[in-house]
């Protein structure tokens, strides 16, 4: 039996030659980035390193990125496409809660089912972004490659949502007073206090802050609190870091967590449609737990 097509947009954060290494494919975001006047039409599809960190450069500068969704159009010819590939396709989407992307790319799956006879392409909203949502894929690339079908996997994928927890660590309160999370007033007083806001995923997709911890150390004492909180799943020997540009700051992290709970965390770098976002200088870390997704 011929093996269903693992797909995902690229705010699944994988590198590219993990995701040519996989066989995943993917559907690139789009976003411009204003700077000195100047405005940047561009795709999240990068193949380097030095790629990321120039992003997060240019946003240390003023650089102001805006994201947009992945139109109907596109998710119709990217599935069409992969259905010169195989007839049945799994794809996992940014979450419901911050992107419109998510119905989006069901409505063209169904759309593509009607017109091509004998097609499945089934669509999952992964209620997480980065590297959170790129473990749902890897769950997909697990029961794919072990023989399961496309149908077990969406099963499997809308059960595991529920578990995926994000401790979100911002550097500052800037790049969320420019999304309208926060206030001016509250940002230009929360740098003044090295003020770190911590943020997570609601049960619905949407991105919330829970705590302002002081500094850097705070915030990362309240990571190990929230991973005790919601313990691993049983069985589930993974967690990861993702940063936006802070190396230094994410390997902190992973000692800190490695001391505590006596596994490294993998540590990878964010992309640039959630880093958008979060702005540079932040740390987050993701897993698996037995229980539900906490607050």
């Amino acid at each position: 039996m011929k093996k269903f097509i693992v797909s995902s947009d690229s705010t699944c954060d994988f590198y590219s030659d993990f995701a040519r290494a996989q066989d995943v494919r993917t559907i690139a975001f789009p976003f411009t980035m204003e700077l000195g006047g100047a405005i940047s039409e561009e795709f999240d599809d990068f193949t380097g390193y030095a790629q990321y960190v120039d992003f997060y450069e240019r946003e240390r500068k003023g650089g102001l990125p805006r994201t947009s969704q992945i139109s109907f159009e596109r998710h119709h010819a990217y599935f069409c496409k992969l259905l010169e590939e195989g007839n049945s396709i799994l794809h996992v989407s940014l979450s419901g809660g911050l992107s419109p992307t998510a119905d989006i790319a069901r409505q063209a799956a169904e759309a593509v089912m009607r017109e091509h006879a004998g097609a499945e392409i089934l669509t999952v909203d992964s209620l997480s972004a980065t590297i959170g949502q790129g473990e749902l894929v890897k769950e997909a690339l697990r029961i794919r490659d072990a023989g399961g079908t496309a149908r077990e996997a969406q099963a499997r994928l809308a059960e595991m949502t529920r578990h995926i927890q994000h401790t979100i660590i911002a550097y500052d309160l800037n790049f969320l007073c420019r999304g309208g999370r926060v206030s001016r007033a509250a940002a230009i007083a929360g740098t003044m206090l090295s003020i770190k806001p911590v943020l997570t995923f609601t049960e619905d997709g949407k991105l919330t802050v829970i705590e302002k911890c002081r500094g850097m150390k705070g915030a990362f004492r309240y990571a190990v609190e929230r991973m005790k909180k919601a313990p691993r799943r049983e069985g589930a020997d993974w967690f990861h870091i993702v940063h936006t540009d802070a190396p230094k700051e994410a390997a902190q992290l992973a000692d800190l967590l490695e001391q505590t709970f006596g596994i490294r965390a993998e540590i990878s770098i964010m992309g640039p449609v959630i880093g958008s976002h979060v702005g540079p200088g932040s740390v987050s870390v993701v897993w698996e737990s037995e229980g539900e997704r906490i607050k």
